[in-house]
């Protein structure tokens, strides 16, 4: 079993940044793809971001493509997501969630672990 921790949301100002962590509590996450979600009210959890267990392949949605990116700090098992240039529309719950092996794409069936989610509030 592993267990997701997220941390870092909060109320900001559009335009401005927030860094999301995420830490697994066992090293074999480190073997896995790490992804984010978010799930803003009223709406289905979308996909975010996703890296793979080699710290390569990240793969982002296209509303958050070019403002946020995805990097893995393995020592600390922890995956981070920067968010810059944050909009009103980004205001949502964030997930984070470990995939089912070392590579894991936009769908959330590929992923098996999730963290309790960390909420982001962006105002205009």
């Amino acid at each position: 079993q592993v267990q997701l921790s997220e941390s870092g949301g909060g109320l900001v100002q559009a335009g401005d940044s927030l860094r999301l962590s995420c830490t697994a509590s066992r090293r074999t996450a480190s073997n896995n793809a790490m992804g984010w979600f978010r799930q803003a009210p009223g709406k289905e959890r979308e996909f975010v971001a996703s890296i793979a267990w080699s710290g390569d392949n990240a793969l982002y949605a296209d509303s958050v493509k070019d403002r946020f990116t995805i990097s893995r700090e393995y020592a600390k098992s922890t995956v981070v997501l920067q968010m810059n240039s944050l909009k009103p529309e980004d205001t949502a719950i964030y997930y984070c969630a470990a995939g089912l092996g070392p590579y894991a794409g936009k769908d959330r069936s590929g992923y098996r672990y999730w963290g309790q989610g960390t909420q982001v509030t962006v105002s205009s």
